[in-house]
């Protein structure tokens, strides 16, 4: 599958300031294949290693993590050669390891030749805790997402489509009604599927939806084993808790988290950590709430409120056992409004966005507030065609955004200042 993050590997490859690289993502999002896909391109050989699997190889670096002594190691124990330029080192796994992570440091500053990449499901996670070191100013940073949507069209063979939907986002023309109706016939199918890859491979092609929930239920099944394995045994509970709340919580008509909602009696006191564990895993995207439309839109943060929607859109699909047919026919059903409001989350987060939102004394709310350099981007998000609202407008006569973005099934268009912008074109917000 085409990743955006794959021409940025040859950068880093090609850095004449490079130094190890950290990517982080959630559990199953493809970082494993991107970094073996990309040895086989850019190297002669690679080293790969688990150390959440291959425990004698993590007990070596408690014994040392001076690099010339773990390169000497590696090969032995892999029975490959690892020469500086043309043999790419990768540490998967490496939250199981707290000097493995240590070691990225001294191969920063003892050992610059060697190409070595780690890669982490829970590094959010285990950086935060305070035993971790982490290499502050001696590794590279990525993160990888679960496929946003035009990543999906090309893995579905719709790169033609994907281009055409980025021309018309600058122009903001509409696409002829055709590509428009395919485009929406597309990103439906993906509230089914989301963009975690095992699920993506097994639809894409063929169009069979069937297995979609199946498949994303069993990554579901894996991260509540996550909670258990790495969280501690009270804190499992209340991450376990939060989580199979999601649907209830964005089932209602007001999305801001509710602890009431989780548990009768639950407090954020008791509930906090639970929550700042699922986010730190990218397990979930928290939205917080802004008292000001103005930037920089934190030193407005209201802290005691937020929404918290799950990483991939299609997980949440398979979690709210919504039914397939409901979703592919675009007509209404229950949770369409909340199903649609996460895809926006999860767009502007793998386009790198910090996510915020906006309310006035309960009577107008914006989904979503953006920043960049040229201000502050309100985005309203609208499930159909209906786009009937006075909360954007509200909002643009307060603070006078940069942008302001309404997101339905509309094609592309301009009205009064406010952007039409459909839904499936999110991507390139």
């Amino acid at each position: 599958m085409k990743r955006k993050l794959w021409q940025d590997l040859f950068v880093w490859r090609e850095s004449k300031e490079r130094k190890p690289l950290l990517l982080q993502g959630v559990r199953q999002c493809g970082k494993t294949w991107l970094l073996r896909t990309f040895a086989e391109e850019a190297y002669q050989n690679q080293v790969y290693v688990s150390l959440d699997i291959n425990q004698r190889i993590a007990a070596y670096f408690e014994e040392s993590i001076e690099p010339r002594t773990i390169v000497r190691m590696l090969a032995a124990e892999t029975g490959q050669p690892i020469n500086p330029g043309t043999t790419l080192i990768i540490l998967d796994e490496i939250q199981a390891s707290e000097r493995a992570l240590a070691s990225l440091k001294y191969f920063a500053e003892l050992a610059p030749e060697y190409h070595i990449v780690a890669a982490g499901s829970l590094l959010g996670v285990a950086l935060d805790r305070q035993e971790f070191s982490f290499p502050v100013g001696k590794v590279h940073s990525m993160t990888l997402y679960p496929l946003d949507f035009e990543e999906f069209l090309w893995a579905s063979d719709e790169d033609f489509l994907a281009g055409q939907i980025k021309e018309h986002y600058m122009s903001m023309k509409p696409l002829n009604q055709g590509l428009h109706l395919k485009a929406l016939e597309l990103w439906r199918r993906y509230l089914v599927c989301g963009g975690m890859p095992a699920v993506v491979s097994a639809t894409a092609q063929d169009g069979d939806l069937s297995q979609a929930p199946f498949i994303a239920a069993g990554i579901n099944n894996g991260y509540l084993a996550d909670m258990a394995k790495y969280a501690s045994p009270s804190e499992a509970v209340k991450a376990r808790e939060c989580y199979d709340s999601m649907v209830a919580q964005l089932g209602k008509e007001n999305h801001k988290f509710q602890y009431s909602v989780v548990k009768r009696g639950a407090t954020g006191p008791r509930y906090d950590a639970a929550i700042e564990w699922l986010d730190m895993a990218g397990i979930t995207l928290r939205c917080s709430k802004v008292n000001q439309g103005l930037q920089p839109l934190s030193s407005s943060l209201d802290a005691s409120s937020f929404k918290l929607y799950l990483g991939d859109v299609g997980l949440l699909c398979a979690k709210s056992e919504v039914r397939v047919g409901d979703i592919l026919s675009g007509g209404a059903y229950h949770f369409k409004g909340a199903l649609t409001e996460n895809y926006v989350a999860q767009q502007l987060k793998a386009s790198g966005h910090a996510l915020f939102y906006w309310t006035s004394a309960g009577t107008a709310e914006v989904d979503f507030l953006i920043q960049g350099q040229q201000g502050v981007s309100a985005i309203e998000v609208k499930s159909s065609e209906n786009t009937r609202s006075k909360s954007l407008t509200s909002f643009v006569k307060r603070y006078a955004p940069w942008r302001a973005i309404r997101l339905s099934t509309k094609p592309f268009g301009d009205a009064g200042g406010i952007l039409s912008v459909p839904l499936y074109a999110a991507f390139c917000i």
